[in-house]
């Protein structure tokens, strides 16, 4: 039989960084989760990723017992780290801090199609062209 879920934890959490200090601790501790039991499972799955950002998404069942998905990096982190950025502009739009060529953008787009809402390769270009734009990051053709 399966175990009844009680609630589903969505966090943003550095690669093989996972520590009980927030926002990781007081997220899984009101659910009753052993903390570190999941901060060194996170830590072993993501090591070699360190440096990027990882979503995931924990599942706590009513027995206290929890599994985890690590989903890939947001698209933002991906296009600063291609583009050498620390952060993004804050007048998208005006102002264009960096570039990132078509190549890059098709990398990214192949990283990220399985988080993406769609199967086509030239659309999910077209959602990282769109994120890099919004970004103040211009790609060249």
């Amino acid at each position: 039989m399966a175990k009844e879920v009680v609630a589903q934890i969505k966090l943003y959490v550095p690669a093989g960084q996972a520590n009980p200090a927030p926002p990781v601790g007081p997220a899984l501790g009101q659910h009753g989760v052993n903390i570190m039991g999941f901060c060194k499972s996170f830590n072993e799955k993501t090591k070699g990723r360190e440096g990027l950002i990882l979503p995931a998404v924990i599942s706590v069942y009513k027995d206290k017992s929890f599994d985890f998905i690590i989903k890939t990096p947001p698209s933002s982190v991906l296009i600063k780290k291609a583009a050498n950025l620390a952060k993004a502009s804050g007048t998208a739009g005006k102002e264009v801090i960096g570039k990132i060529s078509k190549l890059q953008v098709a990398e990214i787009a192949r990283i990220k199609k399985e988080d993406l809402n769609t199967n086509d390769d030239a659309q999910a270009i077209k959602i990282i062209k769109g994120t890099a734009r919004s970004m103040g990051i211009e790609v060249e053709e």
